[in-house]
């Protein structure tokens, strides 16, 4: 059923309206199979890549097993954690019992960069409070102030269309926000998250993140990530749930059409074969959606393509030695954002990987290897003692160029809902209309928009447990 050795391609002694195709296999589309399966819906699932997973990914590379980017959830990110229980897969990835994230200050003298974002047990907002107070990062008054906007921000009404027209920088700039405190603290949590700078990102995908994971619930920003490579979790656990489910899955099987037939149905067509269906779920990127789209499917099919891109660069080092005794920190005063620690994931033995996840990385994307070398590792040297004189045993990249949509200001306007105006045809991918940027989350949520939207017009009951995270939320 898998790798493209294809069964044959048509439903026909499945009952009318009980048949899909979902085209894509991240986890937009992993989502929306394993919700429309759960409904009782005959489900094949197409992918061009010769796993699943989409952007969220391991390959090989000697003896290890290596992610293309550091990827990490919050505790807010209720969608994605019932994906993780529905592949039977939160065990792999963890969340922290409490948020705590050290930041080092390159800009400060030895002895006093250090500093750390963490909660307490106590109400929103109270529970950053005493964090807050003692950011050694931040003066006494840009920490005031900080205060002040988190609760201007707090009273924002995300259902406001004018706040996809601004932009978070300038929004920040407005309510006392001094360079420093943007660098230190809103951009050091919204480039992680947006993809973005404050300046590039549109104050409502900005509010989202800040209200949504620091102003909502005490808990909502702690930190999960996988311990376990990607390709375990959104290609061996996805594939293993999709097979149980009687979802049909090829992948190295690319899609060249999307039609409706005769019977008022779609036909779905693969080299070789052509697969009928009820309901077809477009899970791609957006300009591959725009591809494929039938005539007549959106009002304004050509605002996917002004739906830019935002690349990330990971950079990956491999040390003789243990050089970094917490699993994570973020960093200031430096090129480096965010460094993990991969080393026991991706199966090494001796010494340590660490893993730099660079975002809003137009800078850098395309700069070569070994010039990201001459540049990284001192950098390291200078935010982690151990590393000075240790040997580095590997040294390479990975990059995405198109990671994730440009959160940019009026994103949101072209950004199209899970329906088109072409019966039994849905949309999914974190990049449509789902109020969140482009994460695990967002393409999470777009699976279950779809298959939702595709369950109705289908008459097919809803899977209960589906939703459970709504309720969560």
């Amino acid at each position: 059923m898998t790798d493209g050795t294809r069964s044959e391609g048509t439903h026909d002694d499945i009952p009318s309206g009980r048949t899909a195709v979902v085209i894509g296999g991240g986890l937009a589309g992993v989502t929306a199979a394993l919700a429309l399966a759960d409904a009782g819906v005959h489900v094949t699932l197409l992918e061009g890549r010769p796993r699943l997973g989409g952007l969220a990914f391991s390959f090989r590379r000697g003896d290890l097993t290596v992610d293309n980017g550091q990827h990490v959830y919050l505790r807010c990110c209720t969608a994605y954690r019932w994906f993780l229980d529905r592949i039977e897969g939160a065990a792999l990835a963890p969340l922290q019992d409490r948020l705590d994230v050290p930041v080092l200050d390159l800009a400060k003298p030895q002895g006093r960069r250090l500093g750390r974002l963490r909660r307490d047990p106590l109400p929103v907002p109270l529970h950053l409070g005493r964090s807050l107070a003692a950011y050694p990062h931040l003066s006494l008054a840009e920490r005031a102030r900080v205060g002040q906007a988190a609760l201007a921000l707090r009273s924002l009404d995300l259902g406001d269309p004018s706040l996809d027209t601004q932009d978070f920088g300038s929004w920040l700039a407005a309510r006392g926000q001094s360079a420093r405190a943007i660098e230190a603290l809103w951009d050091l949590v919204g480039v992680a998250t947006l993809n973005a700078v404050a300046q590039d990102a549109s104050l409502a995908l900005a509010a989202m993140v800040f209200k949504t994971g620091l102003l909502s619930d005490p808990g909502a920003a702690d930190i999960g990530w996988a311990h376990v490579p990607l390709g375990e979790l959104h290609d061996r656990l996805a594939r293993k749930a999709l097979d149980s489910a009687g979802v049909r899955t090829e992948v190295r099987t690319r899609v060249t059409s999307v039609s409706t037939n005769e019977n008022g149905g779609w036909s779905v067509q693969v080299p070789g074969e052509t697969l009928s269906a009820d309901t077809v779920v477009l899970a791609v990127a957006q300009r591959e959606a725009y591809d494929l789209l039938p005539e007549g499917a959106l009002d304004a099919p050509e605002n996917l393509l002004e739906i830019g891109t935002a690349p990330i660069l990971n950079v990956h080092v491999i040390y003789d030695r243990t050089v970094l005794t917490k699993p994570f920190f973020a960093a200031l005063g430096t090129p480096v954002q965010w460094v993990f620690d991969r080393t026991h994931a991706s199966g090494l033995r001796e010494g340590q990987y660490l893993a730099l996840s660079q975002s809003a990385a137009q800078d850098e994307i395309d700069v070569p290897v070994a010039v990201l070398r001459e540049r990284y590792l001192p950098e390291l040297e200078r935010l982690l003692p151990g590393a000075r004189g240790a040997g580095v045993k590997d040294f390479f990249v990975t990059r995405e160029r198109t990671a994730t949509f440009a959160p940019t200001p009026g994103v949101g306007r072209l950004r199209p809902g899970a329906r088109t105006k072409a019966p039994g045809l849905y949309l999914a991918g974190a990049w449509t209309a789902t109020g969140w940027p482009a994460t695990m989350e967002s393409a999470v949520r777009s699976g279950v928009n779809a298959a939702d939207a595709a369950l109705h017009t289908l008459g097919r009951p809803r899977p209960r447990h589906l939703f459970e995270f709504e309720e969560a939320a």
